[in-house]
């Protein structure tokens, strides 16, 4: 199993940036693959971005070129840096963990608010 803490949503203007925090329980190499998910209201969940135990990364179109993850081991933690925000990006981002142990497991976050105004 695996906890996630999400940190560091907020309210930012459009253009604006803010970067995601998420803390892992576990050393994240241990996690096959993490990744940031974001919901916006009556719109379903959907993956922004990835980063496997490996170090490979994806992205949604939509954020291409504006979007980064990264992590930081000794940290346990993986970050979502955001830039060039758009209101369109408002939404609840989640973070999410999968685990072949040996099954699939998928565990996430209680997720952060992030709104971009006008």
């Amino acid at each position: 199993q695996v906890q996630l803490v999400e940190s560091g949503g907020g309210l930012v203007q459009a253009g604006g940036s803010l970067r995601l925090s998420c803390a892992a329980s576990r050393s994240i190499f241990s996690i096959n693959v993490i990744g940031w998910y974001r919901q916006a209201p009556v719109k379903e969940r959907e993956l922004v971005a990835s980063i496997s135990s490996g170090g490979s990364t994806n992205y949604a179109d939509s954020v291409k070129g504006r979007f980064t993850i990264s992590r930081d081991s000794a940290k346990n933690t993986v970050y979502l840096q955001m830039n060039s925000l758009k209101p369109e990006d408002t939404a609840v981002y989640y973070c999410n963990a999968g685990i072949w142990a040996p099954t699939f497991n998928s565990y996430w976050g209680q997720g952060t608010q992030v709104t971009v105004s006008s």
